[in-house]
């Protein structure tokens, strides 16, 4: 089955997570930070992968290549927000937020009720 544009696998994910948390990641730090010890060139075919589909760039630099992202982590992840409600609340936000706040443990402060209070009520100013 064909993945949709922008899908990242456990594993680039997790690259990826490594690569916002430091701004920077060689192939060598990958394999040594990733979970589950992956070999270098699994490494270095997985950063190849995710320079493919654009989410990463390399620099070179005393003869090894460094890993930047192309976007700005909050670019991606609305991106990738922007898939999950398509792919999974058929483009509702609301069903995002309904669920978001009636899974376990999503307990929210005050102050972030507040905030989404505010929000809400902006939005309906608006008419979005």
């Amino acid at each position: 089955m064909k993945q949709p544009a922008g899908y990242l696998s456990k594993r680039e994910q997790q690259i990826m997570e490594l690569v916002y948390q430091r701004e920077h990641l060689t192939a060598g730090e990958a394999s040594e930070l990733l979970p589950g010890a992956p070999s270098n060139s699994t490494v270095r075919t997985l950063l190849r992968i995710l320079e493919e589909k654009g989410h990463l760039r390399h620099i070179e630099k005393d003869g090894r290549y460094t890993y930047v992202p192309v976007r700005p982590r909050q670019s991606a992840a609305r991106s990738a927000l922007d898939g999950v409600i398509k792919t999974f609340f058929r483009g509702s936000v609301g069903d995002v937020v309904a669920t978001l706040l009636t899974e376990e443990g999503s307990k929210l402060s005050l102050d972030e009720l507040d905030r989404l209070q505010s929000m809400i009520q902006e939005a309906r100013e608006e008419g979005r």
